[in-house]
């Protein structure tokens, strides 16, 4: 699995640019992906050394129609959180 496939976006919220001050990003990553394969991914993207990588399975939200009384749902995600080595940093939002 290729790194593109492994990683599919970052996080964007409060919470995440709070955690950037840290050394810590929040990334939307692959149902299969497991945590060497999103170190491993990380680091050849952006040339950054990754201390530790957390994941945690999100169910997706119940979500109800406008118009009608049927129920349907919002995608389950797996999210990772990356804390990176010393003072590396990843230019997410740089220009």
């Amino acid at each position: 699995m290729s790194e593109r496939q492994v990683l599919l976006r970052p996080i964007v919220s409060e919470k995440s640019y709070a955690l950037m001050d840290e050394g810590t990003y929040v990334f939307v990553v692959d149902k299969s992906a497991n945590k060497i394969q999103i170190r491993d991914a990380v680091q050849q993207s952006f040339g950054v050394r990754v201390a530790s990588v957390n994941t945690m399975n999100r169910k997706g939200k119940r979500k109800r129609q406008r118009r009608t009384a049927t129920f349907g749902r919002r995608p389950d995600t797996k999210r990772a959180i990356v804390r990176l080595v010393g003072d590396d940093r990843i230019d997410l939002f740089e220009g």
